[in-house]
This record gives C-alpha cells, structure tokens and sequence, in this order.
C-alpha cells in the first residue's frame, strides 16, 4: 500500500482485497463522537478558504499588463462570465452569474480534491453533498421563474402555451416530473456518478499495481505491476479532464435551467 497516494487502506490479513464503494464510507469523524465532521465537509470547508483567499487575492492591486495570478482570475472570470451566464441565460445574466462562477469554483476545486496527495478523496463522491448543489441549483432557478412570472411559472412550467387541454392529462405530469424531479435527480447522479466512478478506476490501478510489485511472486507480475502504477498517472491526466468537465456541465445546466425559467415565452 502507498498511504502517500491512497489513505484509504485496503486489504488485511486475509490477502488482496480490491477497493470497492466502502473505502467511500466514512464511519467516524475527526472529532469523537461527530461522525459527520468528517473528511469530505473539511474538504468542502477548506474549498470554500482557498476560493475566497484565492478572488480575493487576485482582486487586489489589479494591474492593465496581468500577472499570473490575475491573469487567471480574469481568464476564469471571463469564462464563466462570456461562456456560460451570457451565452445561456443571454441579457438576464447579471444576477446570477455570481452564483454560476462560484458554483463552478466550488465543484472544481472539491473534484480536484481527489487528484492530490493527502487528499486523495474527491468530495462529490459523497453523495449529499451532490444532493446539497442539486437543490441548491434547483431553489434559484425555480425562484427566478417564480421573480419573473410571477405563480403562472408553475402553470407554465407543467402545461406550456399552445398545447391542447386534451392533452393536459398527459402533459401536466410528464412536465412536472422533469421539471421539478428529474432536473435536479440528474443534476447531482451525473456529478456523483461519474466522481464515484473516476476514483473507483485510480483506486484499483493504484491497489492493484502496488500489490502486483510488491506482495506478487514472479518477475512477469512485478514487472506488470510497475507498469500500471505508470499507467495511474494517465488515468490521473483523464481525471483531470473529467473533474474540470463535471464542473463545467453542471454549471451550464444551472445556467440552462435559470434561462428556461426566465425566458419570456415561458
């Protein structure tokens, strides 16, 4: 076992055991008798330090020619700004794109949580704290329909302008389930799923390459086992694209969905 790159232990005396979805349970916290003051909320809690050191920071003695720390709070700033909150919700941006850039800080520092050493544990692979954004998202972009239409929001949102009443029976629950239930569900399964997944993948390349090399008989199984531990750092180069992806798409669904509630023909 390498500690440094996976803390969370696996095996025992019984031999190999491969990682499974308990090295993601967390049955105890850092204070006795607190179980939820555990890994993954201090990792969302030292996000939330490093996000807001970082902007402001970057907002001080800001510079016409940028120096690399500007120049990457302007780039991100710019890219939420111009290609998530203007290009998706279009005029309407302002009041949320607060919201929308902070949503995308926070998923990706937390995914990214899981690439470095120490941590090693990406915190949306906890499922509520995907559940908490899910809701989140789903509270503001309800509000704004609801700021912007007024109680018609709800009358539109499941019976749209232009449908027959025939076809109320049908249409009334169908829309109502997938914008109210599945917006949301799908919202935090896909942050969480794919999280889950992703680190599941380094966990069993790193496992299993480390008792390959170090636990295996033969020269062939050691051999095999040193190669996959190199083959971990392309899996980490892949993760690294997904977290940054993850983080992205769900911030454009969030914008998405504020500019289905807003839009005038809603």
């Amino acid at each position: 076992m390498i500690p440094v790159l996976v803390p969370l232990e696996t095996g025992g005396e019984g031999g190999f055991v491969p990682p499974g979805l308990e090295d993601f349970e967390f049955n105890g916290g850092f204070i006795p008798g607190v179980d939820w003051f555990n890994k993954p909320l201090v990792q969302a809690l030292i996000s939330v330090i490093v996000i807001l050191a970082f902007w402001l920071i970057a907002s001080r003695r800001l510079k016409v020619v940028p120096g690399k720390g500007q120049f990457v709070a302007e780039f991100l700033y710019s890219f939420i700004r111009n290609g998530v909150a203007r290009d998706t919700i279009g005029h309407n941006w302002k009041p949320y794109f607060p919201y929308l850039l902070g949503l995308f800080c926070f998923i990706w520092v937390n995914n990214l949580f899981g690439l470095f050493p120490v941590f090693m544990f990406p915190t949306f692979s906890n499922i509520g704290y995907a559940w908490g954004l899910a809701l989140l998202s789903w509270i503001i972009y309800n509000a704004a329909g609801v700021k912007k239409h007024g109680l018609m929001y709800f009358k539109n949102s499941v019976l749209p302008a232009g449908v027959p009443l025939w076809l109320a029976p049908v249409i009334i629950p169908v829309e109502a389930l997938s914008n109210f239930i599945i917006r949301p569900i799908t919202l935090a399964l896909r942050l969480f799923g794919n999280l889950l997944g992703g680190h599941l993948v380094v966990l069993v390349f790193v496992v299993g390459g480390t008792y390959l090399l170090t636990q295996a008989d033969g020269i062939l199984l050691n051999a095999a086992g040193g190669f996959t531990l190199l083959f971990t750092f392309a899996i980490f180069a892949l993760e690294l694209l997904v977290v940054s992806l993850q983080a992205y798409i769900f911030t454009v669904l969030t914008a998405s969905y504020v500019a289905s509630a807003t839009a005038d023909e809603h």
